[in-house]
Formats: structure tokens, C-alpha cells, sequence
């Protein structure tokens, strides 16, 4: 019988032939330094300098988990499991053959941690000034768009959802801490073309040029798209280029933009008795030619990344979620334009 006798070349073989087969995250660690975020990190992990008790995991090897989450959608013990398992994981993480995985529930608490201290757009943030700086976020043009971000939908009845709606909580449920617990009380049922959603929205404004996701914001699924503008354009942004489907126009939008001295490519919007004339639908396949371009965004999220649906419990823990992976498109997204040679590459550092 022959026993199969390990090689001390055999791990270096085997990534090799990952690399061959083209694993996505070579180039995610060759082009990005995550050492950007280890002061933010740090600032929020601030750990004490006693030698006693088990030694705590690096702050930036966590977070690279959590980018390998968002990026692969991942629960956290798949995550647990998919690090053991796969070498492609491994060597992304810089984790050696027989090295220390974390469990599934200490990435459950460094996430917690990060959602506790409300920096995960901070973090966000990092990455996207450091573009601006390089000039691969250009601002010549931005869009705006919002996605649903799905979360396992509740069985609740009918006068249960009516007293969430209204802010309540059903006195049944405040007796029974666990099963309040699983309750997500802040996500919200909508429609939209005869599709009903619940859970969240992510409200995305990315750089027309680039494709780049330049800010964000979180709600529920029953706010309407256009309640967030304010929040993403204003006077920073006098001389852009702004293009958004019809869902944003109005009287009070143009105003705004007229006011702040931005460019109001917002698609027209017809009405029942008064349809577009064929001047407005010629210019509105104009502005689609770069409006357009924010569904690839949506796009990759939905196959790329297997979808925006989260399984986290209440808005904070869905708004690191989203920030979570919206900053995991934009690591990928400037890997693609160096790879596609759309920008110079940029020291990350």
C-alpha cells in the first residue's frame, strides 16, 4: 500500500496552479495595500498591552476576512470554513498551512465591533480619497441609483407589521427576548414594478468616468430614491455633471441643482395625459448613455459578488454590511481599470 508522503514544495505547486487558473485575489493583493486602514483599525481595536490570555488577531488579517465575505457573500461560518479550506484564501490572508483560523463567532465580533463604532464608511472613505488624490475618480460626472438589499423576510401578521410600521414593538415579542431577537424590526416592505422587496436600500452615487462608488447611504426599502439626494449631491459638487433616471426628477430637484450650479442631466418624466415628446426621448437615450453605466455596478454586486442580500439583523448591522461591500466593488473596480489600463497604476499606500 503507498502512503501518500507530503512534499515541502506541495503548497507552492498548488498556489501556482491557482495562479495560473487566474485567482481574482492575486491581483486584489497585489494592487491593493490594506496596511491603509490599520490606523482606523487600530483606533477601534485598541487592545490592551498585557501579555495574559490568548493573543488577538491583527486588526487588518480580520478585516481582509471581511472583504473576502462581501466579496463572496459569505455567512460567517462559511467564512470560518471556505479559510480552512481553500488555499487561494490562505494565501490572500498571508495564513500559513496549519496557521491559527479565527472562529466563526470572533469574526461575528470584530464586525460587531466595527458596526458598534460607526466607522466602517470612514474606512470606506480611506480608499476612495486616495483614488481622488491619483485622479482615477475624476468628478467631471457623477450618478446616482439605489439598489434593494434583500433580507430574510419575517412571518409576522398583519397587525404585528402594523405596529412595526408605526415604530412599535408587539408586546408578545418583548417577553421573548430570543425571538426578538431574530426580529428585524426596522427593514420595511415595498413594490416596485410589481415586485415586492423587503429589507433596505443601498443609495449609491459613483463617478461617471471611473464607475467608481464615491459615497453611499442606507434605508429602508420603503424610502423613495430620490429622498436621499440632498444627502449625496449639494454644493460640493457646482460644475458636475449629474445624470439620475426619472425617479429623481421634479420641480424642487431642478431648482436645487439650478441653485448649486450643477448640471441637470436627469432623465424627463412623463404622465399620463401629457407623454414625453420625441425631442425629451431622444435626449433621455443621450443621458442613458451614461447613466447606464451604475447598473454595472448593481451587476457585479449581483453576480460577482452573488448578490446584495444580507442576512444581518437591523439597520446599523445592514449599513456595515453595504458599506462593507461597497468598498469591496471599488477595491475590485480599480483592479479591473488597471487591468483593463483605463488608469495608471497608483501606490496605495
Amino acid at each position: 500500500m503507498n502512503i501518500y508522503q507530503p512534499s515541502f514544495f506541495d503548497e507552492a505547486e498548488r498556489l501556482a496552479a491557482l495562479t495560473e487558473l487566474k485567482d481574482p485575489l492575486v491581483e486584489l493583493k497585489q494592487h491593493i495595500n490594506f496596511e491603509l486602514f490599520r490606523p482606523k483599525l487600530t483606533e477601534v481595536f485598541k487592545r490592551s498591552v498585557s501579555g495574559a490570555g490568548r493573543k488577538a488577531y491583527d486588526v487588518v488579517f480580520m478585516f481582509k476576512i471581511l472583504i473576502l465575505q462581501r466579496l463572496y457573500n459569505l455567512s460567517d461560518q462559511q467564512a470560518e470554513f471556505q479559510i480552512t479550506d481553500r488555499h487561494s484564501f490562505g494565501r490572500f490572508l498571508d495564513l500559513k498551512l496549519g496557521g491559527a483560523v479565527p472562529d466563526f463567532s470572533t469574526v461575528w465580533r470584530f464586525r460587531e465591533e466595527l458596526t458598534e463604532a460607526g466607522v466602517v464608511k470612514e474606512l470606506f472613505a480611506i480608499f476612495t480619497d486616495v483614488l481622488a488624490q491619483k485622479g482615477v475618480i475624476t468628478k467631471t460626472g457623477t450618478i446616482i441609483d439605489a439598489s434593494f438589499v434583500e433580507v430574510p423576510r419575517q412571518r409576522n401578521t398583519r397587525e404585528e407589521n402594523a405596529m412595526i410600521k408605526n415604530g412599535e414593538v408587539p408586546k408578545e415579542w418583548k417577553n421573548q427576548p430570543h425571538k426578538l431577537s431574530q426580529k428585524d424590526v426596522e427593514a420595511r416592505w415595498t413594490k416596485k414594478n410589481e415586485e415586492t422587496h423587503f429589507g433596505y436600500k443601498n443609495h449609491v452615487k459613483a463617478d461617471a468616468e471611473s464607475v467608481i462608488i464615491t459615497d453611499y447611504e442606507v434605508t429602508d426599502a420603503a424610502v423613495h430614491d430620490s429622498q436621499l439626494l440632498p444627502e449625496l449631491i449639494g454644493p460640493q459638487n457646482k460644475g458636475e455633471n449629474l445624470f439620475a433616471d426619472s425617479a429623481y426628477k421634479s420641480a424642487e430637484t431642478d431648482e436645487k441643482l439650478a441653485e448649486w450650479q450643477i448640471k441637470n442631466w436627469i432623465h424627463e418624466k412623463g404622465a399620463r395625459n401629457r407623454p414625453l415628446n420625441e425631442l425629451q426621448i431622444g435626449m433621455n437615450r443621450l443621458k442613458s448613455k451614461v447613466r447606464c453605466c451604475i447598473e454595472h455596478i448593481f451587476g457585479f454586486v449581483e453576480n460577482s459578488m452573488n448578490g446584495p442580500e444580507l442576512e444581518y439583523i437591523g439597520l446599523a448591522r445592514i449599513q456595515t454590511g453595504v458599506g462593507l461591500g461597497n468598498l469591496t466593488y471599488n477595491l475590485q473596480r480599480y483592479v479591473q481599470l488597471l487591468r483593463l489600463k483605463r488608469v495608471p497604476a497608483v501606490q496605495t499606500a
